[in-house]
């Protein structure tokens, strides 16, 4: 492969992305695209022409330097068509897009083999693609959008991820901290998340299971990027190297760039919000979103909007229904509480949105880029995790006291619309939420820091281009 330079006169490289066909996956392995593009490095971004095309448009400097390559994926019968996101299928039938995603292999395999790129930089799922690229010499990355702690507890090894007799096969064995965390901790599942996240060490309809998927990918790993950094719980990106034998790259924690015309935009949506948002009190205001893959049930969705009713406070929810929801807001609730709450069912301009001086606090579900966006800006938060490691992240956010988590039955994750009324209100209002603000705001330095970012992205470009082809010929078995 002819050597090219990159813009400050180093080895150009060129580095693969691929990443689970996932928006809330997609996005940072598109931002982490455009760091990479930064550096004067070309990347090739892999997906399906239909996630392509729902892309935001890359900017005009870095476009020349990502190629967004489209691929097509198979079609699998138990899809809808055009499903190519987790966003288009209900919960139950992602196991059929992963089965569609394995499809990918071959036209995976043949770019790999015609573009011959430096780095190929992936996610969890594509357990096929780690011993493909070894074949090859080309250097590989796990990417993880998760954080440190997520991906300690879910196995001491990536043998223990793949082995079918892995120790933890009840919903109990995850309702305890991991034996192999030799620090004190208190992070574990309620039942009712724990007997979901024994489903991601079963077999699904895809042939394997989801812990399988990662096993491999670590397995075949030569280290592992991750959005996280040492600032904040560094306990666990020290034990993460410890249990999978390979170096773990710290991104920081990828925080948005704030808009410079931030409260002041002119686009129409954020026009309209800010100027119903301009009308409330100082540090009243509950903000509401639980991202556009939370599947509420219609007692969820009830107890939720009658929480917020019986709160008193006034509240913007930006309330997007996933594929294949029908569930509607309780009847009169929008006539209700009309004159000091917004339902907005379209997309939103968050970052604007949690920088606005009124609002108080943030109730979210806990995913992490939700969480990062939110103490970023200083905003205390009120808990409400449904999936995978967002239950995980609560006890730890709850732990720093930056917020609260609303509290559910133990037994079956229930909650009532007195608990949300509850928790909304001691945050944003009682005595007790003065603590969170002044954590949330204590930890905004960090979460904020563009310059701590910087110097993660710096030393993670640095790390590409030492390794490269190096680590690719010392292969791990």
């Amino acid at each position: 492969m002819a050597t090219t330079e990159s813009l400050d006169g180093r080895k150009q490289l060129h580095v693969a992305m691929f990443p689970w066909l996932a928006f809330g996956h997609i996005i940072p392995f598109l931002k982490l695209s455009k760091f990479i593009a930064q550096k004067g490095h070309k990347v090739s971004f892999l997906s399906t022409a239909r996630n392509i095309q729902r892309l935001p448009t890359l900017p005009s400097h870095l476009s020349p330097l990502i190629n967004l390559v489209k691929l097509t994926l198979p079609r699998v019968q138990e899809l809808p068509l055009n499903a190519e996101a987790t966003m288009d299928v209900q919960t139950d039938d992602i196991q059929h897009l992963k089965r569609a995603f394995d499809g990918l292999q071959p036209e995976v395999t043949r770019f790999l083999e015609e573009e011959s790129p430096d780095w190929i930089i992936y996610d969890f799922a594509p357990y096929w693609l780690p011993s493909i690229a070894a074949g090859l010499c080309i250097s590989r990355a796990f990417f993880s959008i998760f954080n440190a702690w997520f991906m300690a507890f879910l196995g001491a090894s990536p043998d223990d991820l793949i082995s079918s007799s892995n120790e933890r096969t009840t919903a109990e064995d995850f309702m305890t901290p991991p034996k192999w965390v030799p620090f004190p901790s208190k992070l574990c599942y309620l039942k009712h998340e724990a007997n979901s996240i024994v489903g991601n060490f079963s077999v699904n309809a895809s042939g394997v299971s989801d812990a399988y998927r990662l096993g491999m990918v670590l397995k075949g790993s030569d280290c592992m990027f991750i959005r996280h950094c040492y600032e904040f719980e560094p306990q666990w990106l020290t034990l993460l190297e410890n249990l999978h034998h390979l170096p773990v790259v710290p991104l920081g924690l990828m925080p948005p760039e704030t808009p410079t015309n931030i409260g002041d935009g002119n686009d129409d949506t954020w026009v309209m919000v800010k100027k119903w948002l301009d009308g409330q009190q100082i540090g009243r205001v509950v903000y509401v979103a639980l991202g556009s893959e939370v599947m509420v049930s219609k007692i969820e969705l009830d107890e939720l909007a009658m929480g917020l009713e019986l709160s008193g406070l006034p509240f913007f929810w930006a309330f997007r229904k996933p594929v294949g929801s029908s569930v509607e807001l309780p009847d009169g609730f929008l006539e209700r509480t009309g004159d000091r709450g917004v339902v907005w069912t379209s997309w939103v301009p968050q970052l604007q949105i949690l920088s606005h001086e009124s609002v108080g606090g943030f109730l979210t579900h806990c995913g992490w880029s939700s969480i990062v966006e939110g103490l970023m800006l200083g905003r205390p938060l009120i808990m409400l995790p449904f999936l995978v490691d967002q239950g995980l992240n609560a006890r730890v956010l709850v732990d720093k006291q930056v917020g609260i988590e609303v509290p559910r039955n133990e037994e079956d994750g229930s909650f009532t619309k007195e608990s949300v009324a509850r928790s909304v209100r001691s945050v944003v209002v009682d005595d007790e939420g003065k603590i969170y603000k002044a954590k949330a705001k204590e930890w905004s330095e960090i979460f904020g820091d563009t310059k701590l970012e910087k110097e993660y992205i710096n030393h993670f470009i640095e790390y590409m281009e030492k390794k490269g082809r190096m680590v690719a010929s010392n292969d791990r078995t």
